[in-house]
């Protein structure tokens, strides 16, 4: 069989949460930052660990079949590249940020500024879309201090607290893009490669179960039988809630799945209803 190649950050905050889904969807791998590419013992997934803005590049090549990187990336390269999953996680924003003593009031303080970034093709494309003209310094690290030495008067960065702007004399003044982790594929994926393409959904299924199961909660509680049809109401479930009688004929145990996000409003409801022993579980994986 063949294996399903992927490519994932090699170090830093979106490959740990890459790695953290990939383990949680029960794929064992060594993930030794010193090892470049690697196998799973257990999936037909291979693992390439490179740079982040080189992802969308190998994906696009095909040297690899799939990649988990920030949406930034994809947009910036501007390969014709297909959005398999937006993850959710690793989120920020790109904004502008100017010095201190800057007088902003609005990108149109931005005509014919120098900005500096890493990210020109986002930025002059926003910039574009506000009828503002303005010149482009690509800056590959180090954004922040291009102001101080007199390269850009200026910069478009990824922010996500804002403490490393202040530290160099920065403010952050309005955010122009958002962004956070994709997985990618060639658009011609599942007619070039359909073995891989059938790991990829495997996989896919994996992801999603972990996925949905995170804003789950498994509910188990006792309730007087009387109000059985109210609470079933209240909570739903996946189709009913499962019901079990108690040697008291007058009472039922319940299980149930909630949404978290409904979780303590389903709660107070049910202790309205008499209900008693409520016991709460994470879920670790589930399906619809």
């Amino acid at each position: 069989m063949k294996n399903l190649r992927i490519a994932v950050q090699k170090s830093g905050r979106l490959s740990e949460k890459s790695l953290d889904i990939i383990k949680s969807c029960g794929i064992e791998f060594s993930d030794d930052a010193r090892v470049l590419r690697t196998f799973s013992s257990n999936f037909p997934l291979e693992f390439l660990f490179v740079r982040d803005d080189d992802i969308p590049t190998y994906v696009n090549d095909g040297v690899a079949d799939i990649g988990i990187v920030g949406k930034n990336e994809y947009d910036e390269k501007g390969y014709d590249l297909k959005i398999v999953r937006d993850l959710g996680f690793a989120a920020c924003r790109l904004s502008i940020a100017v010095p201190n003593d800057f007088d902003y009031k609005g990108l149109s303080s931005l005509e014919g500024k120098r900005i500096a970034t890493s990210y020109p093709r986002i930025t002059e494309k926003v910039l574009k879309e506000a009828g503002v003209n303005a010149s482009f310094v690509n800056v590959s690290g180090s954004v922040e201090i291009t102001p101080q030495v007199g390269i850009a008067d200026c910069i478009s960065d990824l922010v996500s607290t804002g403490t490393t702007l202040k530290m160099n004399g920065l403010k952050e003044v309005e955010p122009i893009y958002y962004t956070s982790a994709v997985m990618i594929s060639r658009k011609s994926f599942e007619e070039d490669e359909k073995e891989r393409f059938d790991i990829l959904n495997r996989l896919l299924v994996r992801m999603d179960t972990v996925s949905l199961a995170k804003h789950k909660k498994y509910i188990l509680f006792n309730l007087p039988k009387k109000n059985l049809n109210e609470a079933a109401a209240i909570i739903g479930g996946m189709k009913s809630p499962t019901v079990t009688p108690l040697l008291d004929s007058d009472w039922v145990s319940v299980q149930s799945v909630v949404s978290e996000d409904r979780f303590w409003q389903v709660f107070e409801s049910l202790r309205e209803l008499g209900a008693e022993g409520i016991l709460v579980m994470n879920i670790e994986k589930m399906t619809e």
